[in-house]
């Protein structure tokens, strides 16, 4: 079995939903500038999501009831973040026993308050697979599931085929951008040209997400997610 096909069923072995592989080349200069030259010196980017559950992501708008808020958080950051953690590393090993190197990003983790974000961006990688785009709400969307996705990235320099990056298809749709209590979307679709800013203001997100931690007890929204039509299942 080659490289790809044995870490394409470990992944799916490990539950997850979404596997591919992304070409880091076009993004170099962004994953310099976020991660520093410890990020930006792979080739190659594998990406893993698992899809959250539905009835969990559809408690988002009773999340003012501590029992909504506390089931999204276990189910959709505690548990899927250590299986995906886990998955990236079994990958890993998988990738350094056929002689290459992997560096697992972590499924959470911030480095930079100041820029509020992580050492990698897994929807950048995941856009890149082929596995989705980035939407208005700077969610990666995914044709099948939306946003209703972890997900996780694994640098490495094997040389794997990668897939071809998604066009944005969410048109004249403003869904994620209205249903934002905030209004912290500006309700451009994404550019690589442009700076998050100009879509989003992760400041305003961040001080909204402290606040309902101090009054409720867990920092969640997730209404973008939620308002999703490609994944938010719509009554017929």
């Amino acid at each position: 079995m080659d490289l790809y096909s044995a870490l394409e069923k470990c992944a799916k072995d490990e539950g997850a939903d979404f596997f591919g592989i992304a070409d880091l080349a076009p993004a170099r200069e962004a994953i310099l500038e976020q991660g520093g030259p410890m990020a930006a010196e792979y080739p190659r980017a594998v990406s893993i999501g698992i899809r959250l559950l539905d009835p969990i992501v559809d408690l988002l708008p009773l999340r003012d009831e501590k029992a909504a808020s506390a089931s999204y958080k276990h189910h959709c950051y505690d548990v899927i973040n250590g299986r995906l953690d886990a998955t990236a590393s079994k990958l890993s090993a998988i990738i350094q026993r056929s002689g290459y190197r992997a560096f697992p990003m972590s499924a959470s983790g911030r480095i930079s308050d100041e820029k509020i974000c992580a050492l990698f961006s897994h929807k950048m990688a995941a856009h890149l697979a082929g596995l989705g785009w980035i939407g208005k709400s700077c969610l990666l969307i995914t044709p099948g599931a939306g946003p209703r996705v972890r997900w996780i990235t694994i640098l490495t320099d094997a040389p794997l085929a990668a897939g071809t990056p998604m066009d944005v298809r969410c048109g004249d749709c403003h869904e994620c951008v209205d249903a934002c209590p905030l209004k912290a979307f500006t309700g451009r679709n994404f550019s690589e040209n442009e700076p998050r800013d100009a879509r989003y203001d992760a400041r305003r997100c961040e001080k909204y997400l402290k606040g309902r931690e101090a009054s409720t007890g867990y920092g969640i929204c997730g209404m973008c997610l939620y308002a999703c039509p490609y994944g938010k299942k719509i009554e017929k």
